[in-house]
């Protein structure tokens, strides 16, 4: 598998993971997604909140690219993110509805990708403006690894309030090969 390949099936995995975070969250109530649990950013909405905005912070990036991708025409018509742990909504329903467009658009730009594209380097700076160089297809990687990582915590939180998200693993994706 190439890391192109690697990058579509992530962008899946993404897809895939949100659903179940957000299904498993509507069955809590408003109060209880909303209650500070001591988390990084608090509460499950809150943390499900920095998801959202830390995606569109990326994307934002990655829309610099020489290549222009068109599937991230929607991102760069949008206002740059300032806030990490901004709440964009503080109601679940809004938030998934932004999610699961955010979700589609990053699969439709995941396809849109070529190895070349990945070998580039990316310029772009940091929320307190530290310029960065990088091989594109490595903060690629981060932020898929982001993702997975504050996933992570919010189905620890949706657990201790006693909702079960279900697998998690990304083996859940990968079909079986057979045997040679």
């Amino acid at each position: 598998m190439n890391l192109r390949e690697h990058a579509v099936l992530m962008a899946a995995y993404n897809r895939w993971m949100n659903d179940k975070v957000y299904a498993a969250a509507a069955q809590l109530p408003h109060e209880a997604i909303a209650a500070d649990r001591g988390a990084f950013f608090g509460s499950i909405l809150g943390t499900l909140n920095h998801l959202l905005v830390a995606d569109q912070v990326w994307l934002h990036r990655f829309a610099a690219h020489p290549s222009r991708f068109a599937a991230l025409d929607p991102i760069r018509a949008r206002p740059r993110p300032l806030d990490i742990a901004a709440i964009v909504h503080d109601r679940l329903p809004p938030l998934r509805a932004e999610r699961e467009a955010l979700d589609a658009l990053i699969e439709t730009w995941a396809a849109e990708l070529s190895e070349s594209d990945l070998d580039h380097a990316l310029d772009y700076a940091s929320m307190k403006g530290v310029p960065s160089r990088r091989r594109f297809g490595s903060v690629l990687m981060h932020f898929f690894n982001h993702q997975t990582h504050h996933r992570g915590q919010t189905t620890t939180l949706l657990t201790q309030a006693g909702v079960d998200v279900g697998a998690t693993d990304l083996l859940g994706l990968i079909a079986n090969v057979d045997g040679d």
